[in-house]
């Protein structure tokens, strides 16, 4: 198996803090890995490293093969990276500053100019290029942002929290360009706060906490750490829900859980036991809003692991 990203043992200490105490990491050609963590949790730390602009205190890690220590120019000609907050140039038009990031990168003028439009296009900014980018909205400066990290066509790219600020339909339009830069062959580390954009976009999921791998799956596998599937019932009156969790108590062996919506919840080991369910709730005169099975969200995932809910975490600090 070709690894795009290979990571072992990695630590890094910052004073009285140990940001990574042994972190693995592996991402295969062409896909998405997803780093998830809590606020501290080490992920930005561990991107950077692999992005050269960190040195681990110990531990190896290999970019397409090359040393980000020993070959780190050669790292950086492989990489994209963007960061947690856009930093393009304000008082540069969106042209300007990916033609200046193509000049950096040894493009001639001419190069440069077609790549800009290229991707100006690519991202839905062309009618903005001629635009000082202290203009544009957040969502369209997010973009720009990832632009300029594409100006390369690097072969690995780093997202550290690309999403953080932007409204739901905002990060849906940066999921698609995710799935664009995947499919066009590259590799994406991915770190996020929101669940679902993990759950969308990664291929396998790596946790973090405390500068450890907690747990490495794919997200279907990384759901049935808690449990298996899900039945979940609202009955259309909330009186009834005493009648619902028994019947679910009795069909599934387990012990019932409740939401504040009234819903009742249980694991189920076997999806034979469905029709089971309806019937018994069909003879008892229930009627219900809902009635659905499903895996564990990996909100609840990251609950079982951390102890805490992603929710409740912020954006990781800059060490």
């Amino acid at each position: 198996m070709t690894y795009a990203i290979e990571a072992t043992g990695l630590t890094k200490r910052f004073g009285d803090t140990q940001a990574l105490a042994g972190v693995d990491l592996a991402a295969r050609e062409g896909t998405v890995l997803g780093v998830l963590g809590p606020n501290g949790a080490g992920k930005t730390t561990a991107v950077r490293i692999l992005a050269t602009l960190l040195q681990a205190d110990s531990g190896t890690a290999t970019v397409r093969g090359l040393d980000v220590v020993k070959d780190a120019a050669a790292v950086r000609q492989q990489v994209g990276l963007t960061g947690q907050y856009a930093s393009v140039d304000e008082d540069l038009t969106g042209t300007q500053n990916l033609v200046m990031i193509g000049q950096l990168l040894n493009l001639t003028s001419r190069d440069a100019k077609a790549r800009a439009a290229e991707l100006l296009a690519w991202f839905d900014l062309t009618e903005a290029a001629g635009r000082m980018a202290k203009t544009y909205s957040g969502g369209m400066r997010r973009r720009l942002d990832l632009a300029a990290s594409l100006v390369g066509r690097p072969a690995v790219i780093f997202l550290d929290e690309p999403t953080t600020g932007l409204d739901p339909a905002k990060r849906e339009e940066m999921w698609d360009v995710v799935r664009r830069v995947v499919s066009d062959g590259s590799t994406v580390l991915l770190t996020t706060q929101y669940l679902e954009e993990a759950d969308a976009l990664a291929d396998e999921i790596t946790v973090i906490d405390h500068g450890r791998v907690i747990a490495h799956d794919t997200p279907d596998g990384l759901k049935h750490i808690v449990g298996g599937q899900r039945v979940r019932v609202r009955p259309t009156d909330p009186s009834r829900t005493g009648d619902v969790r028994q019947i679910l108590a009795e069909v599934t062996g387990t012990e019932p859980g409740e939401t504040s919506r009234h819903e009742i919840t249980a694991r189920v080991q076997d999806d034979t036991l469905l029709p089971a369910l309806v019937e018994r709730i069909t003879a008892a005169g229930i009627t219900v809003h809902e009635f659905s099975l499903h895996l564990p969200t990996l909100d609840e995932v990251f609950l079982t692991l951390t102890g805490r809910r992603a929710a409740d975490e912020t954006a990781e600090e800059a060490a």
